[in-house]
């Protein structure tokens, strides 16, 4: 067992509630206790963080790319390393790299990085997130229409070798393009089905929860609207208990009314979680990449195709809490939930990570008062130190 480590002086944010006068101690990846200051043994390590918060890490399920690599540019165990650490200056200790709709080639490639990337323990690295290719034409978003199609057997045998091998595996698929059983099959294996980029009914999306399908990609964006008389996907979203909703919280993406209006309406048990979407341009003062051979611009907070079209977000984590803790006027509390508790239950991650309890895993971000990342630890090491 490695000599435990202390971290005293902090206000400790465990993801339920608070805890002052107590000191985080961890040991050999994991949580050991949480513990007053009179109760710490004479040989453990003391790291004085007086005056900051200990909150529990974020984890993000759709992150594109950051520190310069888009993860359809580079799918390599290599970038992956690079997007997890760019992200983690910015207090994310797990998340999903995401592939945007590309070829079966770099599927197969990203994939492949994905399973290396997990043989080296990548800090930080969870597993893939593909959005796509199985999508909706209608609601394409910034996706490349010439590679969107149907899912066929070998999509889902490339899926399905996966099985076991990371923590989680997301796919977004729009039912217009992936069938019922498709749904159960990788349900049943353990993967997390999303609807998103899709047209359907709120109908349909209701018989694909049904079917296993777990969360809703992006609420709000490339999706069929809530009407008063089809209430579409943004409805099922919210009324659909068993559904976990990621929502982008840039204040580009969705207006502040309708974030607002969505936190305080979404049933139960399933709750919304904060995502990224993040580019390559995170932590970096890159102005444009390339993405499908098309360049995509970098300007006051957006990131578009030439045609104005939206293409993933210009925000990290941090900024994301602050956002709906700050604009949308969440409680601190609920805010830093959206970032960590949330998506770890939407990611069956959530019986250790997401809560700083003992036994769970050592991922935890050190705050300054004014919520500034000032340290990241994944698994009981420090990888990012603002000092």
């Amino acid at each position: 067992m490695s000599r435990p480590q202390a971290l005293t002086g902090a206000r400790i944010f465990d993801g339920v509630s608070w805890h002052d006068g107590e000191a985080l101690v961890v040991a050999d990846s994991r949580i050991q206790a949480l513990l007053p200051l009179v109760d710490l043994a004479d040989d453990i390590e003391m790291i004085d963080v007086a005056g900051q918060i200990i909150v529990p890490g974020f984890i993000d399920l759709q992150v594109n790319g950051g520190g310069g690599v888009l993860l359809n540019e580079v799918p390599t165990a290599a970038g992956i390393a690079q997007i997890c650490a760019a992200h983690a200056k910015f207090g994310t200790t797990g998340l999903l790299p995401t592939l945007i709709t590309d070829t079966p080639q770099v599927t197969a490639a990203a994939i492949e990085a994905g399973k290396q990337a997990r043989r080296e323990a990548v800090p930080g690295f969870l597993g893939l997130h593909l959005e796509g290719p199985h999508l909706s034409l209608a609601r394409k978003g910034a996706h490349d229409p010439a590679l969107i199609r149907p899912m066929q057997s070998e999509d889902m045998e490339r899926i399905l070798s996966c099985r076991g091998v990371f923590d989680a595996l997301m796919t977004t698929i729009a039912p217009e393009s992936v069938t019922l059983e498709q749904v159960r099959t990788l349900a049943d294996a353990g993967f997390i089905v999303s609807i998103g980029h899709t047209d359907s009914t709120y109908d349909i999306a209701r018989r694909y929860a049904a079917a296993g399908a777990r969360t809703v990609t992006h609420i709000f964006n490339a999706m069929s609207p809530l009407a008063h008389r089809e209430p579409g996907i943004v409805g099922a979203a919210l009324d659909i208990g068993s559904l976990h909703v990621g929502m982008i919280a840039d204040g580009i993406h969705v207006h502040p009314v309708a974030m607002g209006v969505a936190l305080r309406s979404k049933n139960g048990p399933g709750r919304i979680f904060l995502v990224t979407d993040a580019m390559s341009p995170i932590g970096t003062d890159l102005t444009s990449f390339t993405l499908n051979g098309r360049e995509i611009l970098r300007r006051d907070g957006r990131l578009t195709l030439a045609d104005g079209t939206l293409a993933g977000a210009d925000i990290d984590m941090i900024s994301s809490v602050r956002f709906v803790h700050e604009t949308l006027g969440l409680p601190l509390e609920e805010a830093l939930r959206t970032a960590s508790v949330y998506p770890a239950e939407a990611a069956r991650l959530s019986d250790r990570k997401g809560t700083l309890k003992t036994g769970f895993d050592a991922d935890f971000v050190v705050l300054s008062q004014g919520l500034g990342i000032r340290s990241t630890w994944i698994g009981g090491n420090c990888v990012y130190r603002a000092d």
